[in-house]
């Protein structure tokens, strides 16, 4: 069965209408028409692809091809993950075939004017009313550990869990105490679904301003934005109530809070408001257009087989 033709970028969900992300693990996913099979002990779910945001792949997953050109063309994000959610690789490419936003990106992260004017806008939405136009970087830094060292403070003291420090190893998961290992999970989650936005509006992960080096970067400076009011308490709260399952917990609990606070319709906004400040129209149908370069008329069309001389 060939199944549903590809979906039109109009028909496709805006990432911000999504589900936030989906797990799976021990099963086989396949291609159902419009729609992923996942088979496991339970028996067979079907899931239609284009609400997916994130899809975790856990461990003892098979998925065949079919799904993953499924996945791919929907534009849903596609991390594999290892046990207890540690280790993401993966996505699939933009709902958006417009470069404009990443251009944009590209120009402010490579001139350090506009550089520190983003990454200050950022700390900005960590701290409503407050004026960030004439720190430095290093006087951001230390706002932002003050932050940080508050809310786990704040947590500690709201869940009577005692709190000795962020203390963790990425290859050992069991052998950090219950609230680092539900941070551990939190984070995981946090760093999907901020992955998920960036590549669906089009944004390079790994062009980062607060952040540099790694290929995901601006993930990791849109998900700072949000954890001390999320990832911080809920890791906290869940590592409190006591679960067989830390990690299982915590994402059930964070997709509900996801869903509940409108987190990627957030993000999405964020990432506009940042990069352009409000100036952008995604509903632009110039939007997908494809041009070619030229360095001294701008934009010319592409599709057109030109002669050495030619001018349009």
């Amino acid at each position: 069965m060939n199944g549903a033709g590809k979906s039109s970028l109009q028909e496709l969900p805006r990432i911000r209408d999504r589900l936030s992300f989906l797990y799976v693990e021990h099963c086989v996913i396949n291609r159902s028409d419009s729609a992923i099979s996942v088979t496991d002990v339970k028996g067979v779910t079907n899931i239609p692809v284009a609400i997916i945001g994130v899809l975790l792949i856990g461990p003892g997953s098979n998925v065949t091809h079919r799904a993953m050109e499924l996945l791919g063309d929907s534009g849903a994000c596609v991390m594999w993950v290892g046990e207890k959610g540690i280790r993401c690789y993966s996505c699939g490419r933009p709902l958006t075939h417009s470069s404009r936003l990443l251009e944009i990106q590209a120009r402010k992260v490579s001139n350090i004017h506009s550089r520190l004017a983003v990454a200050r806008r950022m700390y900005e939405m960590r701290f409503p009313g407050e004026d960030f136009s004439r720190m430095t970087m290093q006087q951001l830094r230390g706002r932002e550990g003050s932050r940080v060292r508050s809310a786990y403070k704040k947590a500690s003291k709201e869940t009577g869990i005692w709190w000795s420090g962020r203390n963790y190893d990425p290859n050992d998961f069991d052998s950090g105490d219950v609230v680092n290992q539900a941070l551990s999970a939190a984070n995981v989650c946090l760093y999907g679904i901020a992955h998920s936005v960036i590549v669906a509006l089009g944004c390079s992960p790994g062009l980062g301003f607060i952040h540099t080096g790694h290929d995901r970067s601006f993930v990791y400076d849109l998900a700072d934005i949000y954890k001390a009011d999320l990832s911080i308490p809920l890791a906290f709260r869940i590592a409190k109530e006591g679960h067989e399952s830390i990690g299982s917990a915590v994402r059930r609990a964070f997709r509900d809070e996801v869903a509940n606070s409108s987190l990627m319709v957030k993000m999405a906004h964020d990432i506009i408001e940042l990069l352009t400040e409000g100036k952008y129209d995604e509903a632009d149908p110039a939007s997908n257009d494809i041009f070619l370069w030229d360095n001294k008329e701008g934009n010319v069309s592409a599709g057109v087989s030109y002669r050495e001389g030619e001018t349009f």
